[in-house]
């Protein structure tokens, strides 16, 4: 299974916007946190998600999310890393 790491940028966008982005992108299973090798739960900066998938490459995912945050506003900016490992500092714990 493939994780990744989504950031989206609503350009004009305000915290009403956001916040319907968060919802959105909870529906299709998109998360705003992050779990550490230690099992510890952190909070990602805004915008942020994590997102798992077998069958998805970061294209699709891209496309997807782009998708839902132009639902939101358009022309959103949307940035999305496939994940080979992560080491966490200084986020907050869920």
């Amino acid at each position: 299974m493939a994780t990744f790491t989504v950031r989206v940028e609503l350009h004009n966008a305000d915290y009403d916007d956001y916040e319907l982005l968060h919802k959105k992108m909870n529906a299709k299973g998109y998360k705003r946190t992050v779990t550490a090798s230690s099992g510890t739960e952190h909070h990602l900066p805004d915008a942020e998600y994590t997102f798992e998938s077998s069958s998805k490459d970061e294209s699709a995912v891209a496309d997807e999310v782009k998708a839902i945050a132009d639902s939101v506003k358009n022309g959103s900016g949307v940035l999305v890393t496939k994940s080979a490992g992560r080491a966490i500092r200084g986020l907050k714990v869920v």
